[in-house]
């Protein structure tokens, strides 16, 4: 079929876009346009307008616009070619011709769809007659309303092999058979599908039925029965709500993935209407981009038990080829025990809006995944999670994407497995400590506490953080004996903190690694500049940063420089709550603590005066004795 722009431009041309667009949204008159709130957004005072004159919409609050056909595709969520048949249709226009098989195909389809409609509506009378007691009843017990069961079209079928066959006989047995409502076995007489269940009508983005789910009523396997792929059902492609779920997504800005129909119902009559449910099976490939359509991060609300977590991660899996920029998924883990069903009739919308405040992303689930498949005992089995964590980036086809995933692998496993921190004391004894070459103590290095790491990304001097990436490019074999405290200048963002992550990454690989190849790799991944601006010896005073030199002094002297680093925040920190602390209660404990705290803070200030002094002394020394 062929859409010339000549054709598409009269169906626009033909089609009232106010009319259009308030059968779902209430529209006033606004000088020539009309005015209303935003079907796309959640709002208070009306920024969306429509041209008739001009035939677009557009929201001046989040920027939706479109005409008619963007208005079918992006807000009932059609298809194009099915958005530009209903408008058509409406409009009193022909399609343009089709072949002789896709008018053929077509005409079948439509033939199919009614027999469908007419089945559910039949079902329906059966639910609401004499024999549908029992399935009213069962509704009843879960707690479903007459008003929601009509909502989503429920019904009963009969526990009878023929009673549907003769009802819908004017459409013949093999149509019946083909759109799923009869098995044929050989050359049998066929019988009805479903017989003595709950029926569940399973919709197409355009509301009409393309399948059915029956729930057994009473003993019976299996429990859940869905139609069979047919010429206009396909389970792997279909999520059930879909054509209620888009238009209320579309407007609460998310979509929910919950595991079955009864979930869906639930929560719809809770007052949740953008929960959706795959039919049977884990979420496809196909699934999962028709709700990326929708929203980029789609929220899976699967159950707390093993096979809802399971579900959970398998999707996870499969959602890492196609990962895009802003393209994600994110999980909510429903209480042990329970699914959406089970939590609104307990705790009512309120309990499940709880739990969607705080979605776990993607990443932190495939993360807790793998830290949790095993023992992490021995250098062995954490050289295996590193290797499945790099196996599972490496299938984001994205490269940017795939890039960010390997980072956060990379800074999650330094962050887990670095030694557990002790909590700063001023006046820890400091027996451990030792005297260097030059006779000043040097106090033992100590990683920072849990406590402060937030602190950190504001609290390290750039000026000290500079020098000592200096240091470890001039000496990189001195980056494996520091890596326990060296995680503090991960927190610093930009171009620095990018090159210490370069600079740790290569080391590690090998740690022989001297100087000059280390400045040769990192110039190859475009760090050149950086690295040689920081390596300039009149901007760093320390001997670490000077090329030459003694090695042991410049050792010691490193290894001071980051004992301030990762000292000073801690100290400022404890600072700013001990005074705090005194000035809303004076005691002299309280006063005794500060003054110990800003002796400590002068104390670290004067060890890296030292150091610059001591390298000024030894470097006049050097130059008098030549």
């Amino acid at each position: 079929m062929s859409l010339s722009p000549a054709f598409l431009d009269e169906l626009r041309a033909r089609t009232s876009l106010s009319a259009l667009v308030g059968k779902t949204t209430k529209l006033q008159k606004a000088g020539r346009e009309m005015r209303g709130c935003c079907p796309f957004h959640n709002e208070k005072t009306p920024s969306f307008y429509v041209n008739d004159d001009k035939g677009f919409y557009h929201c001046f609050g989040c920027s939706a616009h479109g005409d008619a056909i963007k208005w079918m595709t992006d807000q009932r969520g059609l298809p194009f070619i099915d958005a530009v048949k209903e408008l058509a249709q409406a409009a009193g226009m022909e399609m343009p011709a089709q072949d002789r098989a896709s008018a053929a195909k077509a005409e079948r389809a439509k033939g199919l769809h009614e027999a469908m409609a007419d089945a559910a509506t039949w079902f329906t009378e059966q639910m609401n007659g004499i024999g549908g007691a029992e399935a009213r009843a069962v509704l009843a017990k879960r707690g479903i309303t007459p008003a929601t069961a009509r909502a989503f079209g429920m019904g009963f079928s009969p526990d009878s092999r023929g009673k549907l066959k003769t009802a819908l006989k004017d459409y013949g047995d093999p149509a019946l058979v083909e759109c799923g409502l009869l098995i044929q076995v050989d050359s049998k007489e066929p019988y009805d599908r479903f017989r003595g269940r709950l029926m569940i009508p399973i919709r197409d983005a355009r509301g009409r039925t393309i399948a059915f789910g029956g729930r057994v009523i009473g003993e019976g396997e299996p429990k859940y029965l869905n139609s069979p792929d047919t010429p206009l059902f396909d389970k792997g492609r279909t999520l059930y709500n879909l054509d209620r779920a888009a238009p209320a997504a579309r407007k609460s800005a998310r979509i929910l993935v919950v595991e079955g129909y009864m979930d869906v119902i639930a929560l719809a009559q809770a007052g949740i209407d953008d929960a959706v449910a795959p039919l049977g099976t884990a979420l496809t490939e196909a699934q999962l981009e028709r709700l990326w359509r929708i929203s980029d991060v789609p929220i899976l609300c699967l159950d707390g038990d093993s096979a809802g977590q399971k579900a959970a991660l398998r999707a996870a899996h499969r959602a890492m080829p196609m990962l895009g920029n802003g393209r994600s998924l994110a999980f909510v883990t429903l209480p042990e025990g329970q699914d959406p069903d089970d939590l609104v009739r307990s705790g009512g919308r309120q309990a499940m809006e709880a739990l969607l405040q705080q979605p776990q992303p993607l990443v932190e689930r495939l993360w807790q995944s793998e830290v949790a498949a095993g023992p992490l005992d021995t250098p062995e089995q954490r050289a295996g999670l590193k290797q499945r964590l790099h196996e599972l980036a490496a299938t984001i086809a994205d490269p940017s994407v795939r890039k960010e995933y390997e980072n956060e692998f990379k800074n999650r496993f330094y962050e887990h497995f670095a030694p557990k921190r002790r909590a700063f004391t001023p006046a820890a004894p400091r027996a451990q400590g030792k005297r260097g070459p030059d006779g000043q103590w040097k106090q033992p290095i100590a990683p920072p506490t849990e406590d402060v790491k937030a602190f950190h990304a504001a609290g390290i001097d750039p000026v000290i953080a500079k020098a000592i990436l200096a240091g470890l490019i001039r000496h990189p074999v001195e980056i494996a004996r520091h890596m326990e405290v060296l995680g503090s200048l991960k927190l610093i963002g930009g171009a620095l903190g990018r090159l210490f992550e370069a600079v740790v990454d290569v080391a590690l690989e090998d740690q022989a690694l001297d100087s000059a190849r280390l400045r040769t790799i990192l110039a190859k991944s475009g760090f050149d500049a950086i690295a040689s601006d920081l390596l300039r010896a009149d901007t760093m005073p320390y001997s670490f940063t000077q090329s030459g030199g003694d090695p042991a002094r410049a050792r010691a002297d490193l290894d001071e420089a980051i004992a301030i680093m990762v000292a000073r925040p801690e100290v400022d920190m404890a600072l700013g709550e001990a005074t705090a602390s005194m000035q809303a209660h004076f005691t002299a404990e309280a006063f005794e603590r500060q003054v110990a705290l800003v002796k400590e803070k002068q104390g670290l200030e004067l060890r890296l005066a030292n150091l610059v002094q001591s390298n000024e002394d030894a470097r006049s020394f050097g130059s008098e004795g030549n």
